[in-house]
């Protein structure tokens, strides 16, 4: 990711985040002297930004012993990035440049599941990359044509069946168009039907078979959609998926809305999983690879 990219990123998220209640927040606390009814007011900022109670416990614990040789204003807002950036930071990169990859996009109805698909195609083929999308989603009416329309709108090809088709077999076509158009990211829709988690676990699991069988050679991801106004639900949604499905990492939408921004560091302390694309804008652009301290940066800037 160059300088102008991080930039435009750092930008977008400030943007966004001015809309929510912990940026304003967390701005006027900085303002005032350190003392503990600072870290009392910190710490319930960043409960009610859903961070959580635990973690908030823990940051500011982590954040008293940071400024015990420098306990000004500027030392702690740079001592509070540095804490956030480090619980929010994904252990692993997101799939090195050009490697042949099988991304299965899951997540309940009515989150921007589609949404994202379409913008995270965008985002990929503007930085070169061939891109497939897998309709899988035969469940709910209309999933394939609305993915058709995202699929068009960022320029990559779609493989899709009627309503009611078996989803492995939309992905094994998927991937034979994939292999004979020697295109290396392949990106399958779901269907989101989280009340029935066993039937959606044969089905993912009946997915997965296909595409270890059909595209040995890629990585498989499994990418979670977490609509971010929707706080601790959030966290709910993420652990009843994970009981059914290996998921790998978060894209979270609507970060520009009134969402508190928290939930990110939520997701990675109680469930250990990264966010690895925030959505920050209704433009085809505005699903950007999180960057943690960028994150920070922007929540943590002074007006």
């Amino acid at each position: 990711m160059n300088m102008e990219q991080k930039q435009s990123i750092f930008s977008k998220l400030k943007a966004g985040l001015q809309k929510t209640r912990v940026t304003s927040r967390l701005g006027a606390l900085f303002s005032r002297p350190l003392g503990d009814d600072f870290f009392e007011e910190l710490e319930e900022a960043l409960i009610m930004a859903d961070v959580g109670i635990a973690a908030s416990e823990s940051i500011i614990e982590e954040l008293k012993a940071a400024l015990k040789k420098d306990d000004s204003q500027d030392a702690a807002r740079e001592a509070l990035c540095s804490i956030l950036a480090e619980r929010m930071r994904p252990e692993t990169a997101f799939l090195a440049e050009n490697q042949t990859a099988a991304i299965m996009i899951v997540g309940v109805n009515g989150v921007g599941k589609t949404t994202a698909i379409g913008k995270l195609a965008h985002y990929y083929s503007q930085r070169g990359r061939g891109v497939l999308l897998a309709a899988a989603d035969t469940f709910r009416a209309a999933a394939a044509e609305q993915l058709s329309v995202w699929a068009q709108r960022a320029g990559v090809p779609i493989v899709k069946h009627g309503e009611g088709a078996d989803p492995a077999a939309v992905v094994f076509d998927a991937t034979q168009s994939a292999k004979a158009k020697n295109i290396g990211l392949l990106i399958c829709d779901t269907a989101g039907r989280l009340h029935n988690k066993r039937n959606l676990m044969m089905e993912l699991e009946k997915m997965g078979r296909v595409l270890a069988r059909e595209y040995p050679d890629a990585v498989k991801e499994t990418l979670l959609v977490l609509d971010a106004t929707t706080g601790q639900n959030g966290i709910a949604q993420a652990r009843a998926f994970a009981e059914s499905v290996p998921l790998s990492g978060i894209i979270l939408t609507k970060l520009d809305g009134t969402a508190k921004g928290g939930i990110i560091v939520a997701i990675k302390s109680e469930l250990g999983l990264p966010v690895r694309f925030v959505g920050v804008g209704e433009g085809l652009d505005d699903l950007q690879e999180f960057d943690p301290e960028a994150f920070c940066k922007a929540l943590l800037e002074r007006e």
